[in-house]
């Protein structure tokens, strides 16, 4: 936990905050912390800087928050992104927050598993979960957005040119494509498959949509490696 995140109900006047459960126990096991000192710390949604201790003990703490640094800016992409296993989603989502992806559509596709749909970690707050360890990561306080689209064509053809309009739209698919362009000046929608790939179908269906298919290298990466490597390639910065 490399930035203490604030919840608005941790709250307790403007400038102070309690809290308890996981984040206490990391701050006690990992940090090792007394009263007194000093932490990274963030609101979600705000600004991030600095909390004192003012008091510890196994059930709570008390903090001094000093915030008065923005978060680190946001990529300018949008990730449209195939719905992997349900173990890689956690760490999808992990990744995403922490490079700082703020628009993620979660979508179906034909090699998705409809099981995959049911998965309890699709959850809103199992979700929220996974940011909120990405943001800590990272040391950033705006959770992204995630928005699930279950139906492929709808999804592609009513919403996805809005989306991306006035971006680069592009789609990682190795059959036929182009590199994949570096240090991108714009900003992107960029479309990622699941494991194995999108079919054809689903290519034609971006391309019409005004994606470029553009190809990573000869090596086929899993989805989870995929995600940071076209964001660092595209975002060098």
């Amino acid at each position: 936990m490399n930035l203490l995140l604030i919840e608005q109900e941790d709250l307790t006047d403007a400038d102070r905050a309690v809290i308890s459960g996981r984040r206490l126990q990391h701050m006690l096991e990992v940090h090792r912390v007394n009263a007194g000192d000093t932490l990274k710390a963030g609101l979600i949604g705000g600004n991030m800087g600095t909390a004192t201790i003012l008091s510890l003990s196994s059930q709570q703490a008390e903090l001094q928050l000093h915030l008065d640094q923005p978060p680190p800016p946001p990529l300018p992409t949008t990730l449209i992104l195939a719905l992997p296993r349900p173990k890689m989603l956690r760490r999808v989502l992990q990744t995403v927050a922490a490079m700082g992806v703020k628009q993620l559509y979660l979508f179906n596709s034909y090699r998705v598993e409809k099981s995959f749909w049911q998965s309890p970690f699709l959850q809103a707050d199992a979700i929220r979960e996974q940011l909120i360890l990405g943001l800590e990561q990272a040391r950033d306080t705006t959770l992204p957005q995630v928005h699930l689209r279950q139906r492929f064509k709808p999804f592609v053809e009513d919403e996805l040119p809005a989306i991306a309009e006035n971006t680069k739209a592009l789609v990682a698919h190795p059959k036929n494509a182009t590199p994949c362009p570096i240090d991108v000046s714009e900003a992107t929608t960029l479309a990622v498959g699941p494991e194995g790939g999108f079919i054809d179908y689903e290519v034609d269906k971006l391309v019409k949509c005004g994606f470029e298919a553009v190809s990573l290298g000869p090596r086929i990466l899993r989805v989870e490696t995929a995600v940071p490597v076209i964001l660092s390639r595209v975002y060098p910065g």
